[in-house]
This record gives structure tokens, sequence and C-alpha cells, in this order.
């Protein structure tokens, strides 16, 4: 790059010699007279020459003169290096030649150094030593008060180095800071590449390095993140500011970014989070919203229809038993089967505008899937094959009942479009630790292209009269209900639709832990404590979010916090998720599930509803058996 040249450039043009290793130990940049002042080999000038087979190469050509021990000296050069610290030399070389070496760390990591031949400067010390006799007392006095000078330099840079002591002490604080928060922050100078990160990146964007200070922020992301970012990226290097979300292909992770330029370098402060959990909470309150407004809206509507149907039938009950011509009876029964239709379908819409919640719960897939292909088979014709498979070993939360209302439906969806015969395979997969999708693939026609566009939408139907076209429908309703998504395709054998719902992992805990209970009504604490404690576990109480903290922090042996919502105090139980991030925290609440702080708690961590029994109690925590 024209910069890099332009650097380089003017290192050269600096009379002493000048290299710049990084905290590897891998030279980052040196310059011309380096070279010549120690007569290196190219490949040792180039960035990324090893700093130990640097000095082996100086050792080697007797730079330090006879060494006894090479290898323990090269190794003590090394660890020095490692832990860097500032210091001033003068060394004779074994060329006659005196240099002082001057080195100083980096605020990234690493150290720069600077070589300096002082040969002549020491020849002239010496001749005025050895004429000092001869000198006038008027260079005697110049002499003293350049002595004086030389003092008060002294000073003044033993100021600068405690100033600069601690401006590294205030650095290091605030990185340790930034690498404490949970989001990525970092610099990007005016060609992209990365002056300061925290280091967080990997932990936002799993499969990202960690270590980017140099890259190119496109080396970082990857292709396809790169591109997503780049338009914001531009933006904000003219100047204007810019925040946006953006899904992850490589990790399936919603992340939300924000670019600050950073007008007095021309570049731009970047701060990335991971924000998966809070848009899956955020679908399922827009889609328990929707479903308000349409509950209101059709509520008025269904219940004259409701009527009309009524009336419809008794009438027709009427006609029936009145003496009509013969070809009155079909007529009759066809409209009777008509406004019973219509019934069933006020039912299914009844069952889409009513107010659901999504009610998680620790499930084996493995043994849910089982179950439900004994509940699927006999809806299925013999020449039609049911496979399903999953390689979950890990309970999930999820809501088997509205997963198996809306599984079964996409499998008699399924069967209708294979005719008679085919195979329908059901296969369950984690995705990322983000997801789980439950696929179902069939052999039919596949989607047609109105479908495709249409197939989610209520009342669209591929059936004629023989479907409601409320299926699909309702399945896409309870996808977003749960933060999920519902995709549709076709694949060269037929069609797929794919359920991606939240993956939250159930806990899995044995007896012989130690748990933090954290509940303030002492009648339930006892209560609890002793199902936790007949479950084989060591229980320790506190009865606030100030006291739970202040064990977890000097109990190191907890294995996990139960905690109520409501506690002594302003602070709910809730806030223990986040601020014990490396802890399970498993919450459990009497509030209703309609409650926002109930919402939110099931949107953060697995939440067992009271009141609750010991066998309860165990399967929330998986073990594996439990006696009432």
């Amino acid at each position: 790059m024209q910069t890099d040249a332009l650097i380089q450039a003017g290192l050269n043009l600096i009379g002493q010699a000048l290299s710049i290793y990084d905290s590897d130990l891998k030279l980052a940049a040196c310059n011309a007279r380096f070279a010549e002042m120690f007569d290196l080999p190219q490949k040792l000038t180039r960035p990324g020459a090893d700093f130990e087979e640097t000095i082996r190469h100086l050792v080697e050509r007797g730079e330090y003169g006879e060494i006894d021990d090479v290898e323990t000296f090269i190794g003590t050069r090394v660890e020095q290096a490692s832990a860097f610290q500032p210091h001033y030399m003068e060394r004779t070389r074994a060329n006659g030649h005196t240099i002082s070496v001057e080195g100083a760390p980096l605020p990234q990591g690493g150290w720069v150094t600077v070589y300096t031949d002082i040969t002549e400067v020491k020849t002239q010390e010496q001749l005025l030593r050895t004429r000092s006799e001869l000198l006038s007392e008027e260079v005697l006095a110049r002499s003293e008060e350049l002595a004086a000078t030389n003092r008060k330099l002294a000073a003044t840079v033993s100021a600068l180095e405690e100033a600069q002591r601690e401006l590294t002490e205030m650095e290091a604080r605030t990185r340790l800071t930034t690498e404490m928060m949970p989001a990525h922050i970092a610099h990007v100078d005016s060609t992209g590449r990365y002056t300061f990160s925290n280091r967080r990146l990997s932990n936002v964007m799993p499969g990202r390095p960690s270590k980017i200070v140099g890259l190119h922020i496109s080396e970082a992301l990857g292709r396809d993140a790169y591109a997503r970012v780049l338009p914001h990226l531009q933006m904000a290097l003219a100047g204007d500011p810019s925040t946006f979300e953006f899904t992850d292909g490589y990790s399936s992770r919603r992340i939300r970014v924000a670019f600050t330029p950073d007008e007095s370098e021309n570049g731009v402060y970047i701060l990335s989070m991971d924000v998966t959990e809070e848009t899956q909470a955020r679908a399922a309150l827009q889609q328990t919203r929707r479903r308000e407004m349409a509950a209101q809206l059709t509520s008025g509507l269904a219940h004259d229809f409701s009527n009309l149907l009524t009336i419809i039938l008794g009438m027709q009950s009427k006609l029936a038993r009145m003496e009509l011509p013969s070809d009155a009876d079909p007529l009759i029964t066809a409209t009777l089967q008509a406004a019973r239709r219509g019934g069933d379908l006020l039912n299914r819409i009844a069952d889409i505008t009513a107010h659901r919640a999504w009610r998680p719960e620790p499930l084996d897939v493995a043994n849910f899937l089982s179950d439900l292909h004994t509940l699927a088979s006999p809806s299925l014709p013999d020449s039609i094959n049911l496979v399903m498979e999953t390689g979950i070993t890990r309970r999930a939360l999820l809501d088997s009942g509205q997963l198996q209302d809306s599984l079964l439906n996409l499998i008699l969806n399924a069967r209708d479009a294979c005719g008679n015969h085919g195979t329908i395979q059901l296969t369950a997969t984690e995705v990322r630790d983000t997801w789980i999708d439950f696929t179902v693939d069939d052999t039919g026609q596949g989607f047609s292209g109105d479908a495709l566009k249409h197939a989610l939408d209520p009342f669209f139907t591929t059936k004629g009269d023989g479907g409601s076209g409320l299926g699909l429908s309702m399945v896409y309703d309870m996808a977003k209900l749960a933060g999920g998504q519902l995709q549709i395709a076709n694949t060269d054998t037929g069609a797929r639709v794919t359920l991606r719902l939240p993956l939250r992992h159930a806990a899995r805990h044995q007896g012989n832990e130690l748990v933090l209970l954290v509940e303030d009504s002492p009648d339930l604490r006892t209560t609890i404590r002793d199902m936790l404690t007949s479950l084989g576990h060591s229980v320790i109480e506190a009865t606030s979010v100030d006291e739970a903290l202040a064990l977890a922090h000097g109990v190191p042996d907890i294995a996990f916090v139960l905690s109520d919502i409501s506690l002594e105090g302003p602070s709910l139980g809730t806030e223990l998720v986040s601020a014990l991030p490396r802890k399970p925290v498993y919450l459990m609440t009497s509030l209703p599930v309609s409650d926002p702080r109930h919402q939110e708690a099931a949107a953060k961590t697995a939440t067992l509803p009271k009141p609750f029994n010991k066998s309860d109690l165990a399967a929330f925590l998986g073990h594996e058996a439990a006696s009432t």
C-alpha cells in the first residue's frame, strides 16, 4: 500500500537504527539502518521475522563476543523480551563500536527499540577526561552549568516517566474494563485496519479471531459479514454515524453494530453486540400484539357469524323434518355440512386469535420425536414411510404441546402432498448453539410458485374445498410466538418446511453439587431447601440480589443458582443472569405467564413456575429420576 511505502521511506531516513516487535516477539517493522548496523540478512528484516532467530544469528556472528552457553544466553534474552520493561543501556560491540540501546513498550503490546552509534561521543568524552587538567576555569564553570542543566533535565525525565506510568496504569484499567463488557469494542483507521480491539469479537461473532489488531475488517469478519457492514462503514468514514442490525450467516447470530466517526484520525469507533435473544423476545412480543389485535378485530365478527350459522343450522333442521320433494334432501344435507364446516372454521380462527403463550419446559427431543412418530403413524397410509432422526442428546426448553401440534400439522400436509406413496422425513438439528431446526421433507410434488409466495397467508390453500388454509398459518404463528421462523422451499425430491426455534438448553444437574438458593420467603426457602437436599445437593441461602452476588463471588464452588424473580430490595432475580454470566442461573416464580417480568425471565433463562413439587424440581434440574 502507498501509505506503508511512505512510512517505510520515512523510517529509512532516520539516522539511528530502529526496530518494532509485537507481543508475540515477531518483527513488525524496522528501518534500513537496523539491517546495516547489525549486518542482518533480508529474511530477518521482513515483518514476521522471529526475535529468537535474530538473537541466534547475532550470537553466531560474534556480536556479543565469546559466549560460553549459547542456548542459555539466547533463552535469557527471549525471556527478558517477553516480560519487556522500558530501559536504556550502553554496550561495546565486538567490532569495538559503542552503541546506546533505548527501548519503550507500546500500548498495543510489543516494544520499539532505538540503537545509536555513540562511538565518536565516547571518544570525545575520553579526550576531555584526559585533558581535564588543561581546561580553563571558564570551561569548568560551563561544565558545572551544563551539569546543573542535566540534573534539571533528569528531574523532568523522572516526572515524565511517572506520568507515563500513570498513563500506562490508566490504559490497563481501561482495557480491563472494555474486555469485561459483553460487547466488542474496537477502532479502525481510515483504511479499515484495526488499531484497537478488546478481544471480544469471537464472543459476539463465534468463529472469528480474537487478536485482530492490524487486520483489515474484511479479514476479521469474513466476506459475507463485511459486505453487510461495508455501506455503513463508508458512511461513518464520511462522518455520518450509523447504528444497524444484521444476521451473521456464519454463526446465525443477530448482531447490532454502532459506527461512530473518529474525526481526529479519520477512523471509526465500533461497538458490536449479540442481540439474538433480544430479537427472539421482540419477535415473540410483536406476534403476541398482532394476535391481540386480530382477536379484537375478529371477535365481534365471529360472534355474529356464529349466530348466523346457528340460525342456518336450525332452519335446515326444520326443513329436513318437512315433507319436501326428494331432490331437496341433498340440498339440505349439503347446507348442513357447509354450516358445520363454517363452525369448524370459526373454532380454528379462535385458536389463532386466542391468547396463548409460549411455555417452554425441559424436553428430551429424541423421546419427543419417538412419541410423535407413534402419534402420527396411524394417520398415514402403509404406503407412506415416516422417518424421524435427531442427534440431539441434551434437553431443550420447548413448549411440547404447541410443538407437537405444529409438527403434526406439517406431517399431515406432507402426507397430502405425497399422495398414494412416498416418504416423509422429520429431522431435528442444533444450529450453532443458537437455534433448533425441525425440518420436514417429503417426496411429493413440491410447492408451486404461487404457494411459495402465499403458503403462510391465512386461508390460502391448494386443496380446494378440502382445505381451510390455516394449517401452515398456525405453525407460522407458533414459530413467531416463540421468537423463531418458518421457512418453506422445494428440494430435488419434493417440498421442505423448516421450523426454526430458539435453542435454550435445559439444566442437567446431579446430586452432590453446591446450590445458591435465593428466596425472600422463609417458609418457601425452607421447603425448597428440603427438596434440594433430598436430591443430594448442598445449599447456601440468600434473600436479595446483593446478598446473592456477594456469596457467588465469595464461594467459587457454587454449581448453579436457583432464584425467585421477586426478592428483597429493589433488584429482581432476573438481574442475576447477566451479573453472573459464567454460572448457570435458573429462575422460579408465581407470577402469571402474561406478566412482563415472567416473560423477561423466560427470555433469559430456564424458568420454573410455582407451585412445584420435588418431582417437578428434579425434572427441571435434569435429574435422571426423582421420587415425589
